[in-house]
């Protein structure tokens, strides 16, 4: 079973994601994001890894594919923006005009080996464009690309649940 589970920052989305795999035996959990040195970072990723069972495992890496390949059971990706950012860093995407074909790539081969695992997977992503258009061009972009990989995401998904204030509703 694969999972999308979406919403905003702060909206209970993880928390609800983490709680689909609770019974699970083994949970690989997948950080895909930048490491930041700051404290506000660092804060919320102890306020994650405190609520998550001492039995399950964590992967932090930015290589998405990489990370799920070498897990054989149930996975939580948590997120894929932060992930998205992590891919715009290493490939220096973030001014390029042409991000959309090297980022593209990128995708694929996550959408790929997402539909490879065999075990159940849930990805937490954020739900972006309901707002304002962003006044900077990384803010578009970031705003794009998430669209973009949230459908691709979405469309190899069983379910798709998004989470406002705490409430799900299935999609």
């Amino acid at each position: 079973m694969r999972t999308l589970v979406t919403g905003g920052v702060r909206s209970g989305k993880s928390a609800h994601a983490e709680s689909l795999l609770v019974d699970a035996p083994e949970v690989a959990y997948i950080a895909p994001g930048p490491r930041y040195d700051d404290a506000d970072w660092a804060d919320r990723i102890a306020e994650h890894r405190s609520r998550r069972p001492a039995s399950w495992t964590t992967i932090e890496d930015t290589d998405l594919p990489r990370a799920l390949a070498g897990v054989s059971g149930a996975a939580l990706v948590d997120c894929l923006g932060t992930w998205l950012t992590a891919r715009f860093d290493d490939l220096e995407l973030w001014e390029r005009r042409d991000w959309q074909q090297p980022f593209g790539e990128a995708l694929d081969a996550a959408v790929a080996a997402a539909e490879r695992h065999l075990g159940d997977l849930v990805l937490v992503t954020n739900e972006v464009g309901l707002g304002v258009v962003p006044e900077h061009r990384s803010g578009r972009v970031f705003r794009d690309a998430l669209g973009w990989t949230n459908q691709r995401f979405a469309a190899i998904c069983d379910d798709v649940t998004l989470v406002i204030s705490g409430r799900t509703l299935t999609l």
